[in-house]
């Protein structure tokens, strides 16, 4: 008997668990690709259960926001809060955040380079106005309520230069980053403008509607063939004549001054603006994603202190060492300010 066939049970079995997880790939997993199983409610499904569980969690974690931060978010899918740290206050820690150096890792899409700072232990170590940022009530509330879990997300400085033209950048592509909720989130050390490819986010699509299930049905059942590349890898793409055929209104540029927070629910529809000029932008950025299906709002070992602001060199380390099965887009620059060229 072939090696292959005694394997292809326990590779069946290792799909099938990815079941419950937040596995997205219509591509990679045959079984979330099927046309025959999502014909018969598997991916609506699981985007319903899903839904259903980070709303329980949610409620459950209100109290850690106010009425109307919950309010804003409950209605449009996002917060925007304008002048969140006091002027000076912002002004010192911008000044030291734009003048550190530190380990840097760029990637670059299209005509966009985009540059991540970790903001580690042992940076904000050498910078405690950041962890006190990070640490302050109505931060922490937010990225937990939007996020549905009581969990760390990861912490970068992040820089977004867009300086060439001759290609997409497919970030610029109004999509939903997986199937669940999810938070990502935007501090801005500069002002935005429409210029500069600001956040651009759909109000209300992070609500599961009778039109946007039976659009998720209808794309599930085209097979992974049939897809965009990206879509096929589970962050669907969706087209502006799409968004308006499900009753939603159109995509909002968030053109705002520095010193704006906005967290968002990005398993929903969103986008970065396109640049229409060589641009920049810096921000502390935040992103954090957890197994949708745990009823629980806690119980993450990796929130735990000592190991929250660790995560990211470690990530790094690892897409380094095994890059040929993990790969690593994520290229090593050394070190760098923010505002390096």
């Amino acid at each position: 008997m072939k090696i292959a066939s005694l394997l292809a049970p326990v590779q069946y079995m290792y799909w099938a668990a990815q079941l419950g997880t937040g596995a997205k790939s219509f591509l990679d997993n045959p079984l979330i690709g099927s046309s025959t199983l999502n014909h018969l409610g598997l991916h609506v499904g699981r985007m319903k259960l899903a839904h259903g569980l980070a709303w329980q969690r949610r409620r459950r974690l209100e109290k850690l926001v106010s009425e109307p931060d919950r309010t804003q978010f409950d209605a449009q899918g996002f917060v925007a809060i304008r002048n969140f740290l006091p002027n000076a206050e912002f002004a010192q820690l911008r000044a030291m955040l734009l003048g550190r150096s530190a380990p840097a890792r760029e990637m670059v899409q299209g005509g966009t380079i985009t540059r991540r700072i970790a903001l580690d232990a042992a940076y904000c170590t050498a910078v405690p106005s950041v962890r006190h940022l990070l640490s302050s009530p109505r931060w922490r509330g937010l990225m937990r309520y939007v996020g549905s879990y009581a969990s760390e997300p990861l912490y970068y400085i992040q820089t977004i230069l867009t300086h060439r033209d001759e290609e997409v950048d497919p970030q610029t592509h109004l999509h939903a980053d997986t199937f669940h909720p999810c938070v990502k989130a935007w501090y801005f050390l500069d002002d935005v403008t429409e210029e500069d490819g600001p956040f651009v986010y759909v109000p209300g699509s992070h609500r599961l509607t009778r039109e946007r299930i039976e659009w998720e049905r209808e794309r599930s059942l085209q097979g992974a063939q049939a897809m965009d590349r990206l879509s096929a890898r589970g962050s669907m793409r969706i087209t502006r004549a799409e968004i308006s055929a499900l009753g939603l209104p159109g995509p909002r540029a968030l053109a705002v001054p520095a010193n704006t927070l906005v967290v968002a629910d990005t398993g929903r529809f969103h986008a970065r603006g396109p640049a229409t000029r060589p641009s920049r932008r810096v921000e502390i950025w935040a992103y954090g994603r957890r197994n949708p299906f745990y009823p629980w709002t806690g119980l993450d070992p990796l929130s735990l202190p000592g190991i929250a602001f660790r995560r990211i060199p470690l990530m790094w380390a690892l897409r380094d060492r095994f890059e040929s099965r993990l790969g690593q887009p994520w290229r090593d620059v050394g070190s760098k300010t923010p505002l390096d060229p």
